[in-house]
């Protein structure tokens, strides 16, 4: 399995950025999938989960309204629109794939992790 995670770079606070993580080796449409950061001397932070099925997408309290999960099963990628960017949001963000077809929001249920792909917001 391996789950590639793309799209991060350097922006200034404000600007949106979009970000992509291809899956291959697993069934795609049976895993719920997640998007998790971390900061320097952090502890990996739930960002957002997506239901097997796509009935349910939660989010991480401090995305208020800012972040947009979707997924794509035919192309076995998920991306997180990132909007309103903040300083705060630097951090790497690492896609993830739960055997557990409901959305989860601990690290601990996700089996597969991808890379991570580095976010910069400038002030």
């Amino acid at each position: 399995v391996q789950l590639q995670a793309s799209g991060g770079g350097l922006v200034q606070a404000g600007d949106p950025l979009r970000l992509s993580c291809a899956a291959s080796g697993l069934t795609f449409s049976g895993y719920s999938m997640g998007w998790f950061r971390q900061a320097p001397g952090k502890e990996r932070e739930f960002v957002a989960s997506f239901s097997a099925r796509g009935e349910r997408i939660f989010y991480g309290d401090f995305v208020k309204g800012r972040f947009t999960f979707s997924r794509d099963n035919a192309k076995s990628t998920v991306y997180l629109q990132m909007n309103s960017l903040k300083p705060e949001d630097s951090a790497v963000y690492y896609c993830a794939a739960s055997e557990s077809n409901k959305a989860r929001s601990r690290t601990y249920d996700y089996r597969y992790w991808g890379q991570g792909t580095q976010v910069t917001v400038s002030s």
